[in-house]
């Protein structure tokens, strides 16, 4: 059951909490999503819950079968590679924009989160230098003010979120990234909005190349 105590309104609510679930791992991929029992869980009608589960839905992270209900969907790895290479087009774009657009506060915060990445590869601290990758890259994409590929790369991202969390656990990965982090803030910083770009594509290249390691459709 879900730590969240407190009861909800509506829809809106209820998509904020189930898409968190499914994000942190409390709802798995293929698992059922009943209504009234999510009606119960968060304290919502079932009017709310059924017009979650069809945002969700839309968003790719639920699918609705044939009369069986709702459940998380699973996202195979061939799917997961693909939403890298989407990814890899898009974010370079962002890195691009984000080297054009910088603010010099915008360039001390890149910056700070880089420092603080270098330090958790060097402390061990996974799942921190996990919480900087998704910061970084949020830092970027807000930097970069595209909202309509801030808006796809939130919808990839939720789709993935697994294989991610997966990937960033693999021993020896932060080790991989880091240098390939610290060149895409580097670039940002010099204002070189080519180099950014190809830094941001060959940090996610080789995130498609590294995701076979992590195998299984599902993101388990």
């Amino acid at each position: 059951m879900s730590t969240v105590a407190e009861s909800v309104g509506g829809a809106g609510d209820v998509v904020d909490l189930v898409r968190r679930a499914i994000h942190e791992g409390e709802f798995v991929p293929n698992q059922r999503l009943v209504e009234a029992d999510l009606s119960v869980q968060f304290g919502a009608s079932r009017a709310a819950v059924r017009t979650a589960l069809v945002q969700l839905a839309a968003e790719g992270l639920v699918e609705r079968v044939q009369n069986r209900g709702a459940r998380v969907r699973a996202v195979s790895l061939a799917e997961a590679i693909e939403i890298s290479e989407v990814r890899m087009v898009v974010e370079g774009l962002c890195a691009a924009k984000a080297a054009e657009r910088a603010t010099d506060d915008d360039l001390a915060t890149l910056r700070a989160i880089a420092a603080d990445m270098r330090d958790a590869v060097e402390r061990g601290d996974v799942f921190g230098y996990s919480e900087l990758n998704r910061r970084l890259h949020a830092t970027v994409r807000a930097v970069a003010g595209q909202s309509v590929a801030a808006g796809v790369l939130d919808r990839l991202r939720g789709q993935n979120v697994r294989h991610q969390f997966r990937l960033a656990l693999l021993p020896g990965r932060a080790s991989v990234s880091l240098p390939q982090h610290l060149e895409i803030v580097e670039a940002i910083c010099a204002r070189d909005p080519g180099r950014a770009e190809a830094a941001m594509r060959a940090h996610l290249a080789s995130v498609i190349e590294t995701l076979p390691s992590v195998g299984g459709p599902s993101g388990a």
